[in-house]
């Protein structure tokens, strides 16, 4: 057999063990086969097998009938081997003791099938055995949280089944401002709100900036809860969230009033640019 052939009917049986063979493939082996005088190797195919089985998980016994064709093949199989052993003569038993590999297709077989095992056991290791190992554990992509605006926020608000506070802005006592107005919209269950102001002016953020009051009927009138300082930095209509320092759980009025850069701790509510009080009726579920 040359050295050719040889490659071709090694290349063959590997793709025979690990792939299988298709028509045209199965036509070329059985003529190489022919043509170098040899019959099939099994031993490529047992050795694909076994590497098969690595960590097989059987969840159901052997069916019966192929269990007795197993056992009786077993039987058959020994048989014949301790029948041979029987005839071996000292002729046989001097060749063991000086026992020269024989470079047969067996031989060769069970060599490269050690090949097929590698190309095999790489297969089902990437396939079946450890897909976590090889391309990681399986994460569900993070989806991004949208960011919404403060309109988008207090559509929300009002969409809600919470019981909201409602109140109307009106002018405070700074002269200057005429033209204040707006709404507040609060939740106590959700502990959060919104203020949607018109006319009040921009301000001067090295100057000073507004600060919301919330004069609570669970706190003294003297400290109403911080609500927060902002700025207003366009012409128009602007939306504000509530930034609570406290609970507020039963709002009565909403002051916002005119501070420092930073805000106060308490106000001495000199400058009051808006007024929200609370009317009974104005809470109610949307």
């Amino acid at each position: 057999m040359n050295k050719e052939i040889q490659e071709s009917l090694i290349d063959l049986h590997l793709q025979r063990a690990v792939f299988g063979l298709d028509a045209d493939e199965k036509q070329t082996f059985e003529s190489l086969l022919a043509d170098a005088g040899v019959g099939l190797d099994d031993s490529f195919d047992l050795a694909a097998a076994a590497v098969g089985l690595i960590d097989l998980q059987i969840d159901e016994p052997l069916p019966p009938h192929l269990q007795a064709r197993v056992i009786a093949s077993a039987d058959e199989y020994f048989a014949s081997t301790a029948a041979e052993n029987e005839t071996v003569d000292e002729d046989d038993f001097q060749k063991v003791l000086t026992f020269e590999p024989k470079r047969s297709w067996s031989w060769l077989g069970w060599a490269f099938a050690a090949v097929a095992c590698v190309a095999l056991a790489a297969n089902i290791w990437v396939t079946r055995i450890a897909p976590a190992e090889v391309a990681g554990p399986t994460k569900t992509p993070e989806k991004t949280p949208v960011k919404l605006t403060p309109e988008q926020e207090l559509a929300q608000l009002l969409a809600s089944q919470a019981s909201l506070v409602k109140a109307n802005f009106g002018v405070g006592n700074v002269k200057e401002l005429k033209d204040v107005g707006g709404d507040v919209v609060w939740s106590d269950e959700k502990q959060t709100g919104f203020m949607r102001l018109r006319g009040l002016p921009v301000n001067d953020k090295t100057k000073e900036t507004y600060q919301l009051w919330i004069f609570d009927k669970t706190q003294d009138k003297a400290t109403p809860i911080d609500g927060g300082t902002f700025d207003v930095d366009k012409n128009g209509e602007v939306i504000v969230p509530i930034d609570a320092k406290l609970k507020a759980l039963g709002p009565e009025l909403f002051a916002i009033t005119i501070e420092k850069p930073g805000g106060v701790v308490v106000s001495k509510r000199e400058k009051i640019a808006a007024l929200a009080k609370v009317e009974t009726q104005s809470k109610t579920n949307t």
